[in-house]
């Protein structure tokens, strides 16, 4: 019942999370606040923040308010510092799942013909003309991203899987997961890949720092090329 029931609250967390600061804004709308003024990359930047800490802050203390479920540091992989081992197995994760991202995708491309691989992923930064946009994107998708999720996801869905469901099967569901609440099939399949990777870090090293500082890195290095330098991969296509 759990590993199913987990899941479904994780999910139900992050949406609930996207709602309720929906509702927050609509709220504000009739009392004349409009939003219309504020630069777009800083209400993205901050927008993403809010979600993601309500997300964190409702899938960990609502167990814990409501039933004394709690959740220790122990199960969301933070149970100690990060050290340097930390920062070597992060490079080795990524290798291993870019290798295994071209070859699933490249199978994913044959059996799902239907599947417009070239979609671009909405990231909520557009048209950005100031280095301060820059940067705020940045800190969002490159720190404030990956930490959240891996909390989420590698960190209390994992941590709390394990203990109920055979270790396959805890990867299984939190990498599904977590390719779909990313709402499209090719980042989907992509995100499938690497949270699996993710989830063996956190496994192996015992903590979340490992996952952390891979998803940081793949982050970064699709940061780079999608608004640093956006036509080196078509450059490097010839």
């Amino acid at each position: 019942m759990a590993t199913v029931a987990l899941p479904l609250w994780v999910f139900l967390g992050f949406m609930l999370a996207q709602a309720l600061l929906f509702v927050a804004i609509f709220l504000l709308a009739q009392f004349g606040l409009s939003f219309e003024g504020i630069n777009n990359s800083f209400l993205s930047s901050s927008l993403g923040a809010i979600i993601y800490t309500l997300s964190v802050i409702l899938v960990i203390g609502v167990p814990w308010l409501v039933k004394k479920r709690k959740t220790t540091r122990e199960e969301l992989g933070l149970q100690r510092l990060p050290d340097g081992l930390d920062l070597l197995w992060a490079p080795a994760g990524y290798v291993t799942y870019v290798i295994l991202s071209i070859i699933v995708v490249a199978l994913a491309m044959w059996l799902l013909p239907f599947v417009d691989f070239q979609q671009a992923q909405d990231t909520g930064f557009s048209n950005m003309v100031f280095r301060y946009e820059y940067f705020l994107a940045f800190i969002s998708l490159v720190i404030v991203a990956p930490v959240a999720e891996e909390i989420l996801f590698r960190g209390y869905l994992l941590g709390k899987l394990r203990k109920r469901a055979p270790l396959w099967l805890a990867i299984l569901l939190t990498s599904l997961l977590f390719a779909v609440v990313h709402f499209a099939w090719n980042v989907g399949i992509d995100v499938f890949v690497l949270s699996i990777v993710l989830c063996v870090l956190r496994v192996v090293t015992g903590s979340l720092w490992a996952p952390i500082v891979l998803h940081m890195i793949k982050n970064g290095i699709a940061f780079y090329f999608l608004f640093i330098n956006p036509f080196a991969l078509s450059t490097l296509g010839g």
